[in-house]
């Protein structure tokens, strides 16, 4: 049986000091000393000197005035608030030797050396990361997943390699979704944030625009995923879960484990099809949430800019106050409760109205204008003009685009409720004929429409789309479902 993570993890850090260094009231100057040691140990192989680690710390402790350091050693309570900076500094670093951040290992000669533990710099690598991200990216990675349960020659002549590739290339894929959702919130909390207009501005159309909108997020568009992840999916569990696919798998696991027996091999090959399907499912919910998450900015982001452009007036400061009261006194309530017991919000003054011109400045002068007689129209039209009204109204009814014009088009094919009329087959003939197939195109989509469509080119994306001649028109094929 295979340890606890938890078991695993702090026997590796032998013990839990390794984190309380980061998680107490002074874990922001920890944080600067484990940082500004590591940069220096990274090019010394051998490690420093004591005295060299002493002075970083000192300079350390200088860059955080009236740091209180108590008990920082745990059990033992060492008092560390001491009024020598070097004293303090050098139990500062006895306290991060035996947190084992730190290493001094025996030497033969008289020198002491301080080694930085490569666990330490493993957590300072993601730290950083942590404090400085990346700019979210979003790469091939998902689309060629189902580029490759889509290719018959992978499957047929490498399954084992292609399940492999798949799973590392979903993890990666996976991570940057995760990286987009993550950023999607910090832009949203910048947003919040800012007190300007044109910061304001400048994270919708600099920072977001470039790092996110035009970028990653585009790509997520373009890459179709809800359309091809469900038939990869499909291929999965149809084509891998064959039985020749299964004994193909099985037998090269076998080849690179020889001591493996054949039930454990086919254990494995049934394990990571199941983490593959269940890792391709999450992949549409967190694109979802993506997309939710960008709403919401776009949102959240005009609501700024307008509060913005309110309070950056004249009356900006109390109109802020204002709206900052009215926060403290609905913080945690909704709407509806609010409208059942409405606190007392304070009240608003009218800023001082002052007219620049006087009160003349809003007399409009009267409008002069030249009598003119009236040339009245004839009441009585005749039956001629009447019937020409009409007939225009009618053709124009006629020639509209309308969903109920494409019904009517296809009432006139053969075939009852689900017959299927393939686009070479339609007889089009005419300016009326051509218009009515422009109508059928147009509202396939329609909820109102009795009929759907299903494209070539949605249904076989790798190939190139066959042309149908009508009679005056070239058009891709395409199928028509009667409801």
């Amino acid at each position: 049986m295979t340890d606890h993570f938890s078991t695993a993890l702090f026997r590796e850090t032998r013990g839990t000091g390794f984190f309380r260094v980061l998680s107490g009231k002074n874990a922001a100057f920890y944080v600067d000393v484990l940082d500004d040691l590591e940069r220096v140990t990274a090019d010394r192989p051998d490690g420093v000197a004591r005295e060299e680690a002493m002075a970083i710390i000192v300079e350390t402790l200088d860059q955080h005035p009236g740091l209180e350091l108590e008990a920082e050693a745990g059990e033992e309570g060492v008092e560390l608030a001491a009024d020598d900076v070097r004293q303090r500094a050098r139990l500062i670093l006895d306290y991060l030797i035996k947190c084992r951040w730190l290493e001094e290992p025996p030497r033969r000669d008289w020198r002491r050396k301080l080694i930085f533990d490569a666990h330490g710099a493993t957590l300072l690598t993601a730290l950083r990361k942590i404090a400085w991200p990346d700019a979210a990216v979003f790469t091939d990675k998902l689309t060629g997943v189902c580029a490759l349960l889509g290719n018959e020659i992978e499957l047929t002549e490498r399954p084992w390699e292609t399940v492999e590739n798949c799973l590392a290339m979903v993890r990666e894929g996976l991570n940057e979704l995760r990286a987009m959702q993550k950023s999607m919130q910090r832009f949203t909390r910048r947003q919040m944030e800012e007190e300007s207009l044109q910061g304001n501005l400048a994270v919708v159309f600099d920072d977001y625009s470039e790092q996110m909108s035009n970028s990653c997020y585009a790509s997520l568009v373009r890459a179709r995923l809800p359309l091809r992840l469900p038939e990869a999916v499909r291929r999965i569990s149809d084509r891998l879960g064959e039985h020749a696919a299964m004994s193909a798998m099985q037998e090269a696991v076998l080849r690179r484990n020889p001591e493996m027996t054949a039930a454990a091999a086919h254990g494995r090959v049934s394990q990571a099809l199941d983490e593959l399907m269940e890792l391709l499912d999450r992949v549409l919910p967190m694109a979802d949430e993506i997309d939710k998450r960008t709403a919401d900015f776009t949102r959240r982001s005009l609501a700024r800019f307008r509060y913005l452009q309110d309070v950056s007036g004249e009356r900006r400061e109390e109109l802020k106050s204002f709206f900052e009261q009215v926060n403290q006194l609905a913080a945690g309530k909704k709407l509806s409760q609010l409208a059942h017991s409405t606190p007392s919000f304070p009240t608003m003054l009218l800023p001082s109205a002052k007219i620049p011109n006087g009160l003349e400045s809003l007399k409009t002068p009267p409008l002069r204008r030249t009598p003119m007689e009236q040339e009245a129209f004839e009441d009585d039209i005749s039956e001629f003009d009447r019937m020409a009204g009409l007939r225009d109204m009618e053709k124009s009814l006629r020639e509209s685009l309308s969903v109920h014009r494409a019904n009517l088009f296809l009432q006139s094919l053969p075939g009852g409720k689900g017959a299927r009329i393939e686009s070479h087959e339609l007889s089009v003939s005419g300016e009326s004929g051509f218009t009515d197939l422009i109508s059928l195109l147009l509202h396939a989509e329609s909820p109102e429409a009795r009929f759907r469509i299903e494209s070539q080119r949605v249904a076989e994306e790798g190939q190139i789309p066959s042309i149908d001649v009508l009679d005056g028109c070239s058009v891709e094929r395409f199928s028509i479902i009667k409801k």
